[in-house]
């Protein structure tokens, strides 16, 4: 039997409060073609055993990044993770932590942003960073919304090797705020089209770097350019291992630095979730501008160190129509694990990390671009590079996962109905070179 609590006479008191007649009343609003035509293709009833039988059945058929050669990327990046990281987040007092509305009284949840809040600034280049945010692509839509603000112009100017997805995000939200989103071609290599159209209606031009293709890009003549024009530099990245190798946003010129943080103590998760990184300059009204929450540090009534949530935009705290973003939390969790990871690293460890990132890529791009007909396409790349095939990416990667190697990012899968030929490639310090030897095998052996 379904458990409904609810009996008919609930359910009349609750439509009478809210002015309906009935259930269906409530769903007028969504267009007829988009409702469903009776019930969902499942069982109608099954016991818990046979539910699971079913379910871990489904989940046999997927293959785990850990279980064969992995080379996949493009936003999501298989690092290894030490296992303190894990221990200590499933602590009590950690993991059943929630959102500080009494933000004075969670003092350790406090120092904790602090840190994390510390060790972003110091990454990006940036004066400020805030608690995080909800992922990279949210942070990147914010970031041009707050670009908006602080220009008080409205048109954001995207170069088309942004991740596709963060640029649908910032779409998404410009929609509703009278914010226009102009994307350049992608393309693997230069950003000279991207330069070209920035003008003086320009509010901020954003740049990837690694970008989506894996290409490293130096954005200081970007920089120079754009804040001629007066429009705000914002630098997105989605491989946060790749800054402790490549210089930071900040020192190239750029105004704001946004980002997945995923690579550091976070797992793949399925895709989630993650953790966003939104940094910026302590310059004009920037802070004030910035959205989520941002904690501090101070002294109490006896002079003791202690923390308090300096900043916090959201609507819930301030009026609708002043907050300056919808974000209504930040990923806790997910910040701490990075916290803690990129504690027990050290600038050191993380230079070491990224050293041997990029060694690994390189050593697989020589691999691969020995292959015949297989050319690597980036002039420079941190830990991931596009390959172009001679047949189309999407079946390479298809028959290569039949044989057990997951072997990248078909460049179509982002960007439908191009590229047909790209496929990203993705190497960590995960991969051995056992693992780069079977990927080459395998790659001749499909193409």
């Amino acid at each position: 039997m379904r458990y409904l609590p609810h009996i008919d006479s609930d359910r009349k008191a609750m439509l009478e409060a809210i002015g309906v007649a009935s259930i269906d009343d409530l769903f007028t609003d969504v267009p007829e073609a988009a409702r469903l035509k009776g019930l969902v293709d499942l069982p109608l009833k099954q016991g818990e055993l046979a539910v699971e039988r079913a379910m871990s059945a489904m989940a046999s058929k997927n293959i785990s990044a850990g279980s064969v050669p992995f080379f996949v990327g493009a936003g999501a990046y298989r690092h290894h993770i030490p296992a303190t990281v894990d221990h200590l987040i499933q602590r009590s007092e950690f993991l059943t932590a929630y959102t500080p509305y009494q933000p004075e009284i969670s003092q350790g949840t406090l120092q904790t942003l602090f840190e994390f809040q510390t060790q972003v600034a110091l990454l990006t280049g940036m004066d400020v960073a805030n608690a995080s945010m909800y992922d990279g692509s949210t942070a990147c839509a914010e970031a041009v919304m707050m670009a908006a603000r602080v220009t008080k112009r409205d048109k954001a100017v995207m170069a088309g090797t942004v991740h596709p997805h963060y640029v649908e995000a910032s779409k998404t939200l410009a929609k509703y705020s009278d914010v226009e989103i102009a994307v350049t071609q992608p393309s693997v290599g230069g950003l000279d089209e991207l330069i070209a159209a920035i003008d003086e209606t320009t509010a901020c031009v954003v740049v990837q770097t690694p970008d989506i293709f894996g290409q490293l890009h130096d954005l200081r003549a970007i920089s120079e350019i754009a804040h001629a024009k007066g429009a705000l530099v914002i630098a997105v990245f989605t491989e946060t291992v790749s800054l402790g190798l490549v210089e930071a946003p900040g020192d190239m010129g750029a105004d704001i630095a946004v980002g997945e943080g995923q690579s550091i103590g976070v797992g793949l998760n399925f895709g989630g979730p993650y953790v966003g990184l939104f940094a910026c300059k302590n310059e004009r009204n920037f802070i004030r501008q910035m959205p989520g929450r941002l904690a501090g540090e101070t002294v109490d009534a006896d002079g003791r160190r202690g923390y308090v949530l300096t900043l916090s935009t959201r609507e819930q705290h301030i009026r609708r129509e002043k907050a300056t973003s919808n974000i209504c939390t930040n990923a806790g969790l997910c910040s701490l694990a990075f916290t803690i990871h990129m504690t027990l690293l050290g600038e050191a460890g993380l230079r070491t990390l990224a050293r041997l990132n990029h060694e690994t890529a390189c050593e697989l791009a020589d691999r691969l671009g020995s292959i015949e007909g297989v050319e690597v396409l980036n002039s420079s790349f941190f830990n991931e590079f596009t390959l172009r095939l001679p047949k189309p990416a999407a079946e390479v990667v298809d028959e290569l996962a039949r044989i057990g190697v997951l072997g990248g990012v078909p460049a179509s899968r982002l960007y439908p109905g191009q590229f047909e030929d790209l496929l990203l490639v993705t190497a960590t310090e995960t991969n051995t070179e056992s693992d780069m030897i079977v990927f080459e095998k395998a790659l001749r052996g499909v193409l």
